[in-house]
Formats: structure tokens, sequence, C-alpha cells
């Protein structure tokens, strides 16, 4: 991914394209961010509790497929619920066996869905994914990540937005890291990938 970053920064200053990782609109600072639910997703760790039986009840892994499995209860899809709708269907699925069952779902291990999570790929000190958290910014993002490296053009950095099509913000993350300036600092939505390009010397 930071290869193919370099190259297409390369290609753009071939193309004599001056300013072009700057050609974004900035960021807003809120888009109105709407109500955040968490739903589950491949990775995450679920404790499932079945009042009255103990037996039934576990810590079981969301599988890669998105998927659980608990004893009476084969291959029930988990990925993109909530706690409380995944437990209304273990209820639905237990209550073959077992009369009116009572289950409570608990999320104890975070991985979340690829659309919730935020990425950061380019010349981040510590390029990752992380786990998109309710009223996160774009400083909540440099310190999980240990800033911008000496061969960033943090000024440059562009902000996806998967949630608005792809559409693609221009973030000033040199002045909100080196500088301290926080009129720099943005809101993060989830699904948004950060790129930061290397400075040219």
């Amino acid at each position: 991914m930071k290869r193919l970053l370099t190259m297409g920064l390369t290609a753009c200053a071939l193309a004599g394209l001056a300013g072009c990782a700057t050609k974004f609109p900035p960021a807003p600072e809120s888009a109105g961010n709407p109500e955040y639910s968490y739903v589950i997703g491949p990775g995450d760790s679920i404790n499932i509790v079945v009042w009255r039986n103990p037996e039934l009840s576990m810590s079981v892994p969301v599988r890669p497929d998105g998927k659980i499995t608990t004893p009476l209860v084969e291959d029930l899809p988990a990925a993109g619920r909530d706690s409380s709708t995944l437990a209304r269907e273990i209820e639905k699925a237990l209550g073959k066996y077992i009369r009116d069952p009572v289950v409570t779902v608990i999320v104890t291990g975070f991985v979340g869905t690829s659309s919730l999570q935020v990425k950061v790929v380019g010349e981040a000190a510590r390029p990752q994914v992380l786990q998109y958290k309710k009223d996160m910014s774009l400083l909540d993002v440099m310190i999980a990540v240990g800033g911008i490296t000496d061969y960033a053009d943090g000024n440059s950095a562009v902000l996806l937005r998967t949630s608005e099509g792809n559409k693609q913000y221009t973030v000033r993350l040199k002045d909100l890291v080196k500088r301290g300036d926080v009129s720099a600092n943005v809101e993060i939505r989830p699904g948004d990938v950060l790129i930061v390009p290397q400075g040219w010397f």
C-alpha cells in the first residue's frame, strides 16, 4: 500500500500537477455524526449468557466468516448485528430445544466490521487499522499511530471518507501534530482512510 501511494504521488509530480495531493477541500470540523451503534464483526469475542442454563453459557469468537457456533446452535451469523439483535436470534434458535430461553450477549473483545474501522497508511509512525470509537477525532488517530514520520508531507494528507462515496478531503497533520494547531483537528467517521504522503526533498 505504501509503495502504491508513493508511486501515485510520483506520477503526479512527473505529470507536473503542482499540489496534486492538496486539490481536495479541507475536511469539515463536524459532519453531524449520526448516533453510533457498535455492530459485531469477525474477530470479536462475545460472551453468551443463557439464563438458568449455565451449560449453554460461554464465550465464543466470531469466525472470519462472521458466524458463531455454540451448543445447540451451529453457524449462526453474528457479524453486522448488534448484541441485542444477536441475543434475540440465539433465543429463537434455542427455542427449539428449551422453553422460553433468555439470552444476553456481551461483546468483550472489539474488532468490528471493516466498514467501522479507521485505516491509516503511508508516512504515519505506525500505520495500522483502528477500531472506530464514538466522537473520534483526527487527534485521537494521530495519538494512536504515534504521529507522522520525519519524511511525511503532513499538510498534504488526504482523508478518504467511504461513508460519502469515497469523497476526499485535505487534512493538516503537520499543523496539528507538530505545531499544536487544534483548528486542524477534525471529526473522524467510521470507515475513514487517512493517507499520509511522503514529502519531496
